[in-house]
């Protein structure tokens, strides 16, 4: 499922309009992204929960040239299921 399909299946679902959905869609995720941006945790109960996680810079090496390099830490969004998602998913 893409955003424009999830904005169809909540227009739908509530009986709104697309225009209505697509903004509730687009506030829904700008304040996800938001809070995230401020090293935030969300957690949706039965769902999951999104937190931003820190990796350690390291030496690597280019594999064209194997040549040493310096790879930078950085901060990635990372999501974990929930139980009763993943119980839903593997039934």
């Amino acid at each position: 499922m893409n955003k424009s399909q999830l904005t169809e299946a909540l227009a739908k679902a509530e009986n709104i309009t697309l225009k209505k959905a697509e903004m509730v869609v687009n506030a829904i995720l700008e304040n996800m992204a938001d809070a995230l941006v401020q090293k935030e945790r969300i957690e949706i109960r039965g769902f999951g929960s999104f937190k931003v996680k820190f990796y350690k810079g390291y030496k690597g090496r280019n594999p064209k040239t194997g040549d040493l390099i310096k790879v930078d830490g950085k901060k990635l969004p990372v999501f974990k299921v929930g139980k009763e998602l993943r119980e839903r998913v593997n039934r």
